[in-house]
């Protein structure tokens, strides 16, 4: 927590603008919120996580979340599509708040690191509830399709899963050698509107398009050359 807290501080010092959402609890104060530079800063967990203590702003599903579409400026998803039991459907929530050129900041644990090895090892979940883990790649695949700018990733977690707890600078330097996995990654971007060039239409496409929209007229005329019905 110590070393996302550092990570996320740097992290927010381009994210501006009035809202600030994080989606999932993470940690039982709002410690990952400490460097938001927004107006407002909230976070949004479950009825499950508020009675254990967590201090929440709004109680509400993850995938459904009683918020106005293009109304917050940056979404915050601390581990939160590694508990979700849909993924992608959370992250379509997320583009559905975000307004045009929000950001979206994602943290996770790396699949085929020392501490994605401990969770797929645990007889347990490993963070408790998790299910399951997603790699970078995945997740830059899913935000472009969804139209969104992927910054450069940054990895983190040089340390191991076990034994006592790390300052939080060991834990975001990278190891004495290169080839040291990092156990986590941040993954930041930004939502893409583009304007489309309206094209003017030949008259017979307006034609098509005017008959099109609205209701065809019936003819009394019969064709087979009896009487009108």
């Amino acid at each position: 927590m110590a070393a996302e807290t550092a990570l996320l501080r740097d992290a927010l010092e381009s994210v501006f603008g009035w809202e600030l959402l994080q989606v999932g609890a993470w940690g039982s104060r709002r410690e990952l919120l400490a460097g938001a530079r927004t107006r407002h800063a909230a976070v949004a967990g479950t009825l499950a996580e508020q009675r254990a203590g967590v201090a929440l702003n709004l109680v509400a599903r993850a995938a459904q979340l009683p918020v106005a579409s293009d109304s917050i400026d940056a979404v915050l998803l601390a581990h939160a599509l590694e508990f979700a039991p849909d993924p992608y459907a959370l992250l379509r929530e997320v583009d559905r708040v975000l307004t045009g050129e929000g950001q979206v900041i994602i943290l996770g644990f790396r699949p085929w690191s020392f501490w994605g090895l401990r969770a797929i090892a645990s007889r347990g979940s490993f963070p408790p509830g998790l299910q399951r883990l997603l790699s970078e790649r995945r997740l830059r695949e899913w935000l472009i399709l969804l139209g969104y700018e992927v910054v450069p990733v940054r990895r983190y977690l040089f340390g191991m899963p076990w034994g006592g707890p790390g300052t939080p600078a060991r834990m975001l330097r990278r190891g004495l050698t290169s080839w040291w996995p990092a156990g986590a990654y941040l993954l930041q971007a930004r939502k893409r509107l583009y304007a489309g060039t309206p094209l003017r239409l030949r008259w017979r496409d307006r034609e098509r398009v005017r008959v099109l929209a609205g209701l065809a007229r019936p003819s009394t005329k019969d064709r087979s050359g009896d009487s009108p019905r």
